[in-house]
């Protein structure tokens, strides 16, 4: 089974899972728990990200004029086309990750940038990450409990990865954008943990740090550095 099978039409990266799943997110479209059978990515513009942008009304209308309503729907100004991808196993645990690394909308946990929004001259940027796990056997899952700590990880990999890029802030490294985006994808089961001891985690978070750290260093290689 090939996860994470991504198609790209721009401004479109349609991402499949091959079947529908239980996915966790919180996407602008489709948040918390639902199932899916498709994440999705929109790339959009920094001109159109104005602080009046409706994208609770304009995204489901996009998504729906290309019969895509019941993905989960992510938003990204990062050029689709450089899109990252990466996968592990661990004791038979897959765990695929896709990640679109923007890093203009740059922050420190704990610290908010004063910066300019894109009408003003100032960037926008976001790390959207799409993660998808198969387990050993059929009829492997997990539960919702392990879903939401597999999140974390993935979260802890994507923040590990932007700090090991070292850019700085005043207040010290980066650690994330303002606008980042994460949905993790699994049939569900028994499964219970997902933490950084078990393979599930070691897989999810080698995962998204190989796929983050791939795209944070082709988007240094793009820009240079923080403008």
């Amino acid at each position: 089974m090939t996860l994470l099978s991504a198609t790209l039409s721009h401004p479109w990266l349609v991402v499949d899972l091959g079947a529908p799943q239980r996915v966790l997110s919180f996407a602008p479209h489709r948040p918390g728990f639902v199932h899916a059978r498709q994440i999705i990515w929109r790339e959009v513009r920094n001109a159109d990200l104005t602080r009046d942008f409706a994208v609770e009304t304009w995204f489901p209308g996009q998504l729906a004029q290309h019969g895509l309503i019941d993905a989960v729907g992510m938003l990204t100004s990062r050029d689709i086309r450089r899109y990252t991808r990466a996968e592990a196993c661990v004791e038979g645990i897959r765990a695929a990750a896709l990640a679109t690394v923007g890093l203009g909308n740059a922050e420190r946990v704990g610290h908010r940038q004063n910066r300019p929004g894109p009408e003003a001259g100032g960037s926008y940027g976001t790390i959207n990450i799409a993660v998808q796990l198969a387990g050993p056997a059929p009829g492997w899952g997990l539960t919702e409990t392990a879903q939401i700590e597999a999140l974390t990880i993935a979260a802890q990999a994507r923040t590990a990865a932007v700090i090991a890029a070292r850019l700085d802030l005043p207040q010290g490294p980066m650690t994330g954008t303002g606008t980042d985006c994460l949905a993790l994808a699994a049939p569900p089961g028994t499964q219970n943990f997902a933490g950084l001891h078990t393979a599930l985690g070691e897989a999810v978070g080698h995962a998204v740090y190989t796929a983050v750290t791939a795209g944070a260093q082709d988007w240094i290689a793009e820009n240079g550095s923080l403008k």
